[in-house]
């Protein structure tokens, strides 16, 4: 499986969120918003918004000076044999966070061993997880999440998956046809979510966001029922912009 070497705006905005935890975790007791931006290189006007983000997220701290140092998140994070229950954890977090947020059920997607895995997901009673009627793993045409870490692969991964998976019709809605699939996949932007409008499920609306973290194909993606389409767009518009703190996660 390759993936196609396309950065996408979540991606830059955790390049940069991690050379900033590198220069905070650099000075011990504290670092100015001024000094991050010189030792960094980004303007402050990129860098105030970045910096709430990672206090929101429990990355870093501010302490009485206006300093910043390592916060509790990252430092639960680096901890060895606990790191990967930590992220878990941490994650989830996330994730129950967004779903208040967008009013959806939310998803973390990845494209593992040639298959779609759903790694973790937040639901609720208002909110709840798109009814699994058809495996994933078989209806990655179909879904947002699936279309999505199709679009990051290259023909001859797209192609392999499909060998083994087929595009079958799950509603009069799905794309069955590899040349118009394939079409529509490349000119999907990298920075737009991929939306699945009753294409896997009829009465189901779905968007996704990609995560891409070094050679991993990954996406963020929300579901709601067809009564709630109307909020779909601002819903997943909400996806994007929150993606980041994921993949900071995800990253670290």
């Amino acid at each position: 499986m390759t993936l196609k070497p396309e950065p996408t705006a979540p991606f830059h905005s955790v390049q940069y969120a991690l050379r900033v935890l590198e220069a905070v975790s650099e000075h011990g007791d504290g670092v100015t918003d001024a000094q991050i931006s010189r030792e960094t290189g980004l303007p402050v006007g990129h860098l105030t918004p970045l910096l709430l983000t990672l206090r929101r997220e429990g990355y870093v701290e501010q302490i009485t000076d206006g300093a910043y140092v390592t916060g509790s998140s990252l430092l639960l994070l680096g901890s060895g044999a606990t790191r990967r229950q930590a992220l878990e954890t941490r994650l989830q977090q996330s994730l129950a966070q967004l779903r208040d947020s967008v009013g959806a059920a939310v998803y973390i997607s990845r494209y593992v061993d040639g298959e779609i895995r759903v790694t973790q997901y937040a639901d609720g009673p208002r909110t709840p997880a798109v009814n699994e009627w058809v495996d994933f793993r078989s209806s990655a045409h179909a879904s947002a999440v699936g279309k999505c870490l199709l679009a990051q692969l290259d023909r001859n991964g797209r192609r392999d998956h499909l060998s083994r998976h087929k595009t079958a019709r799950l509603t009069s809605r799905t794309i069955t046809n590899e040349k118009v699939l394939f079409s529509k996949l490349d000119s999907q932007p990298a920075t737009v979510p991929v939306l699945d409008l009753q294409e896997y499920a009829v009465g189901t609306v779905c968007a996704a966001v990609p995560l891409t973290a070094g050679s991993s194909a990954g996406c963020l993606a929300l579901s709601l029922p067809i009564e709630d389409a109307h909020r779909l767009r601002t819903a997943a518009d909400t996806l994007n912009r929150r993606a980041a703190p994921v993949l900071l996660s995800l990253a670290l």
